[in-house]
């Protein structure tokens, strides 16, 4: 694939952005049939940015708007980028449900946009995953939670699995969250890159038609 135009990549970041990061350190191994053409924040202190700036990609801050007006928000997110004419967005720790009015725009445009959430499809969709899912372990009721990379749609959490990692609880060792965290956001920097490849290979083929 060597030969072929890179897929344009917008990524979306809200804090750190260690699995950008982990996108980045990727571009001439795994990713490099891959451009990242923009590095999108809804926080201006995200230090994503600044992972991005130190690799010389442009960045953009969208600054959240006054009483919550995500709908417009989201349709102005979706003007920018688009803008820059990406095959695919992934969505690297961007803590914000997207609204229709950015779903919409994109499908239109046929180009696909995929997430991390860690955790195991259909269990602990949305916010704080993790500790849900240490919870309930500590209560007993599951042995296992996991990762899933799947294509973003309304549904929070809820849209085709790419894939998913699971990852079985340790006692003795998971009963202190950080430990369990830390297992899990070193797992991520490996998915979030396979999965991003899984999608941009689809796309360099001519074999993704959208998401319904």
């Amino acid at each position: 694939m060597a030969d072929q135009d890179p897929v344009r990549i917008t990524v979306l970041i809200s804090g750190n952005g260690t699995n950008l990061q982990a996108l980045i350190d990727s571009r001439n191994d795994a990713l490099k049939n891959c451009s990242i053409v923009r590095v999108v924040s809804n926080r201006i202190k995200a230090y994503g940015l600044v992972r991005a700036k130190e690799a010389s990609i442009p960045t953009h801050y969208q600054e959240q708007y006054a009483d919550n007006a995500r709908t417009e928000y989201d349709k102005d997110l979706a003007a920018i980028v688009l803008a820059d004419q990406p095959s695919l967005v992934v969505c690297a720790g961007w803590m914000s449900i997207l609204a229709d009015t950015f779903l919409d725009p994109l499908a239109e445009a046929n180009v696909p946009i995929i997430n991390l959430h860690p955790a195991l499809p259909g269990q602990f969709n949305g916010a704080k995953a993790i500790e849900r899912a240490h919870t309930a372990w500590l209560a007993g009721t599951i042995e296992k939670t996991g990762i899933l990379i799947h294509y973003v749609i309304s549904e929070v959490d809820m849209g085709e699995p790419i894939l998913v990692l699971e990852i079985p609880f340790v006692k003795g060792v998971d009963e202190n969250i950080e430990n369990l965290e830390q297992r899990i956001h070193e797992k991520e920097h490996k998915l979030i890159v396979s999965g991003t490849r899984i999608v941009a290979e689809k796309i360099q083929k001519g074999n993704f038609h959208g998401v319904s």
